[in-house]
């Protein structure tokens, strides 16, 4: 038997117990507006018991039941830090009216009787919403405040440092590769949709997406394993939005915390909404190697390009080096000469030639 069954029992004993027992003070109120109304005792009682013990029972989950689930469902969804600024809020503000209670008890009546009690309410309220919303600048003035503060340095404000990551993030691999550089500096959080995502697509019945989620499960489980970044698997989630990549931006926003992803159109709707994106890709054109005009490097053939007598290679990050009057060294590694770089939408290409000689 749940809460619900058991409340509704509860209440409609409780009111059906309250109606017998003013059965005739609501017998007698009705009888002045009604003198022929005839019903002896124990009819009375059994119909005023029996309409109380049926709002009991309808009524009663409404006010036990429900305003604790609710409270529950929004304690669970909520940052732990969070939660910990609303209750020092509360205290503030419950300290800031009991002070106001006094003075604001010896104005005239009905003021001194009434202002007590709502400035409890007001201040009560003001201190939850004061440090809810401004939670980040409290905890950072605390934590300068803290003697240990100097010591701590840049190790300390990276460690508080959250990280979102976003589920095309986990998939493509590279980010167990920059956690281990620790260049990240902070906590990596996955929410608990992201990982409902990754684990939607390592069930897919496309064999390849199927795979490339199974894969990003497994660097999931190794991020964890080695602790080189740490990684919190979060149960914060957004009221009200259905799309993943909508809630990450809500919950970016509410956080005050940047996304790291390498999705190209959750990049460009997060910025947009004043989101800071960490950008896989962007980081990886960010350390490709640079070439300019006129330097020399080797590079291997492995393959024919588009135009004629064109070959191919591709440098350790990936860059395309387009070779003229390469297709004669296949599957050699010779020198060439950069002539030109061209920057495109798909990335870096370098246009070369072999060196005299080849």
């Amino acid at each position: 038997m749940n809460a619900m069954i058991i409340s509704r029992i509860v209440g409609a004993i409780i009111l059906g117990i309250a109606g017998a027992y003013s059965s005739l003070p609501i017998y007698e109120f009705v009888s002045g507006f009604i003198p022929k109304l005839s019903l002896s005792q124990g009819a009375t009682i059994a119909i005023s018991s029996t309409i109380f013990a049926i709002i009991g029972f309808l009524i009663t989950p409404y006010l036990t039941v429900k305003p604790i689930q609710g409270l529950r469902k929004l304690f669970s969804k909520s940052a732990p830090q969070t939660l910990l600024s609303g209750l020092i809020g509360l205290i503030i503000g419950l300290i800031t009216a009991a002070i106001m209670a006094f003075p604001l008890s010896l104005l005239p009546n009905p003021l001194g009787s009434i202002l007590p009690f709502a400035g409890l309410v007001l201040f009560a309220y003001l201190g939850i919403a004061l440090f809810v919303t401004r939670q980040e600048d409290f905890m950072n003035m605390f934590k300068n405040m803290s003697p240990k503060a100097g010591k701590v340095g840049k190790t300390g404000s990276e460690s508080g440092r959250r990280i979102l990551v976003d589920t095309s993030a986990i998939i493509d691999g590279r980010i167990i590769d920059i956690a281990k550089t620790g260049f990240l500096g902070g906590s990596l959080v996955i929410p608990r949709f992201v990982l409902n995502e990754l684990q939607f697509v390592s069930d897919s019945a496309d064999s390849l997406r199927r795979q490339r989620g199974r894969r990003g499960l497994e660097i999931l489980a190794e991020m964890q394993e080695n602790g080189d970044v740490p990684v919190i698997i979060s149960d914060v989630d957004v009221e009200g939005v259905r799309e993943v990549d909508d809630r990450l931006i809500v919950l970016a926003q509410q956080l005050r915390c940047p996304i790291l992803t390498n999705d190209f159109n959750l990049n460009r709707v997060a910025e947009l909404q004043g989101v800071k994106v960490l950008n896989i890709n962007d980081l990886s054109n960010a350390v490709k190697v640079v070439l300019l005009p006129g330097e020399e490097f080797a590079i291997a053939v492995i393959q024919e390009g588009k135009e004629y007598q064109q070959g191919v290679g591709y440098l350790d990050d990936g860059t395309m080096v387009v070779v003229e009057n390469g297709q004669k060294y296949l599957e050699q590694t010779i020198n060439v000469t950069v002539t030109k770089i061209l920057q495109t939408s798909a990335g870096r290409m370098i246009f070369a030639k072999p060196l005299n000689g080849h």
